[in-house]
């Protein structure tokens, strides 16, 4: 851990659960890039020391607290942290999920829902209350959760992940006119198909990777940290006036 100088530093803070790779990492070094000081969160304790090293050697103030949104007494244990460390929470980014299996409807299992749902839907409901918890206290902060294009439409085998992530757009919504009386703002984004390693076990087959970026209008699939500078700008001062938006990043996919 990287500890503050001041319990009255008014650098901002961000926390980023799911930061360890894909868009949570980009994530995490696009807001240590815009000055704010960065707690990183996720499952792995190597990955999560070795990116601390990376942003520490940016120049970044930051820390690393192993956390797994699917357990509350983590997640709380996270903010707490977060708090006790740095004294305030002005962005949280609630990243962590899974993909889970894709398969047909006839296939799905109970074991299989409860993995998807459980990273996706609680985790994010879990996380909220806690960085709610500690924004309602301080008067101020912006929350924003990850969606994707599926949480606005189907695909086929797709029916676990595209209904946990329409249901964090229903969260969002629900949660940002809870939070609107209390100086805080809820958003989400929802990336279309974007180079992770997630995008890689889905596309696994060459020609389902060609489909994947064909039925995006400009022809390519985006990168994490195109992703990244959309949700630092939803973080920022710079639209104080958004809530309750999902903003949708995906190269007109659902146009």
């Amino acid at each position: 851990m990287n500890h503050s100088t001041s319990d009255n530093d008014e650098t901002p803070v961000a926390l980023i659960t799911g930061a360890l790779a894909g868009i949570g990492r980009a994530t995490a070094i696009a807001f240590g890039r815009a000055g704010f000081r960065v707690v990183i969160s996720g499952r792995r304790e190597q990955t999560g020391q070795a990116l601390l090293e990376e942003l520490q050697a940016q120049g970044v103030q930051a820390l690393f607290q192993r956390a797994d949104v699917r357990h509350e007494h983590e997640v709380e244990r996270l903010v707490d942290v977060t708090i006790a460390e740095f004294g305030r929470l002005d962005a949280a980014v609630n990243n962590a999920g899974v993909d889970g299996t894709f398969a047909p409807i006839l296939e799905v299992t109970p074991a299989g829902y409860e993995q998807v749902f459980a990273a996706n839907v609680l985790g994010t409901l879990l996380s909220m209350k806690h960085e709610m918890r500690v924004m309602r206290a301080q008067g101020f902060g912006s929350i924003i959760n990850l969606s994707s294009s599926m949480g606005v439409k189907g695909a086929p085998n797709a029916s676990l992940y595209a209904g946990s992530k329409h249901a964090v757009e229903g969260i969002t919504k629900s949660v940002a006119l809870e939070a609107a009386a209390f100086g805080i703002r809820v958003n989400a984004v929802a990336p279309g198909p974007v180079q992770t390693d997630m995008f890689d076990r889905i596309t696994a087959d060459p020609a389902a990777r060609e489909r994947m970026i064909e039925g995006v209008p400009m022809k390519r699939i985006g990168t994490p940290e195109e992703i990244a500078r959309m949700i630092v700008f939803m973080a920022s001062a710079a639209v104080p006036f958004m809530t309750g938006e999902i903003v949708r990043v995906n190269g007109g996919k659902t146009a």
